[in-house]
C-alpha cells in the first residue's frame, strides 16, 4: 500500500522490463538468424554444423517464446490488458506467439528429426546426403522432407521477426523525443 500511496505506478514497473524484454527478443531473433547460422554455415564442417544447429535451435526457440510471452505481460500501463487497446497491440504478440509456437512444438522438431534421420541414412547409403551421385530413394525422400520443414521453420521464423518488428515500430511512436 506504501509503494501506491508513494507515487509506484504499475507502468513504471512494467516499461523497463518491456523495453528489456523486446530488445532481448529482437536482437536475439535477428542474431541467431541472421549472423550465428551464416557465420557457423560458413566455418564448420557440416556434420559440426549439424550437430551445433541440433542443440542450438531447441533451446533458441524455448527463448524465442518465452521471451515473446514475457514482452507480451509487460507491456505499459497495464500488461497484458493493454493488448485489449487496439488490434495494433495484440495482433503483432498474437503473430509472433502463434509462430514461435509453431517452431517450438511442430517445425523445430520436426526438422531436427529429418536432420538426424539424414545422418543415419548417410551411414546406410556410404555417402553425403549432397553428394552427386544418385542418391538412393530413401535420400531424396529425406532431402525433400528436410527441405519442406526447414522452409517451413525458416519463414515462420522470419513472420515472428516482422511481427517483433512491427511491434518496435508502435513502440517507437509512442516515444516522446523533443527536439
Amino acid at each position: 500500500m506504501a509503494l501506491i500511496e508513494s507515487g509506484w505506478h504499475l507502468a513504471s514497473f512494467l516499461a523497463p522490463l518491456h523495453i528489456l524484454s523486446f530488445s532481448t527478443l529482437l536482437g536475439t531473433e535477428l542474431y541467431q538468424s541472421f549472423v550465428m547460422v551464416k557465420v557457423c554455415y560458413q566455418a564448420l564442417p557440416r556434420s559440426a554444423f549439424t550437430t551445433l544447429q541440433k542443440r542450438v535451435f531447441p533451446i533458441y526457440f524455448r527463448i524465442q517464446t518465452l521471451l515473446v510471452f514475457l514482452t507480451a505481460a509487460t507491456i505499459p500501463p497495464y500488461g497484458p490488458l493493454t493488448l485489449r487497446e487496439s488490434k495494433g497491440n495484440w495482433i503483432p504478440f498474437t503473430v509472433a506467439g502463434v509462430t514461435a509456437l509453431l517452431n517450438l512444438a511442430i517445425y523445430g522438431p520436426r526438422t531436427r528429426q529429418v536432420m538426424i534421420d539424414r545422418i543415419h541414412q548417410e551411414t546406410r547409403d556410404g555417402r553425403k546426403a549432397n553428394d552427386a551421385a544418385e542418391l538412393s530413394e530413401d535420400m531424396t525422400n529425406l532431402n525433400k522432407a528436410f527441405s519442406r520443414t526447414h522452409a517451413m521453420s525458416i519463414h515462420i521464423n522470419l513472420i515472428s521477426i516482422g511481427a517483433m518488428i512491427w511491434w518496435g515500430w508502435k513502440l517507437a511512436l509512442r516515444l516522446d523525443v523533443k527536439a
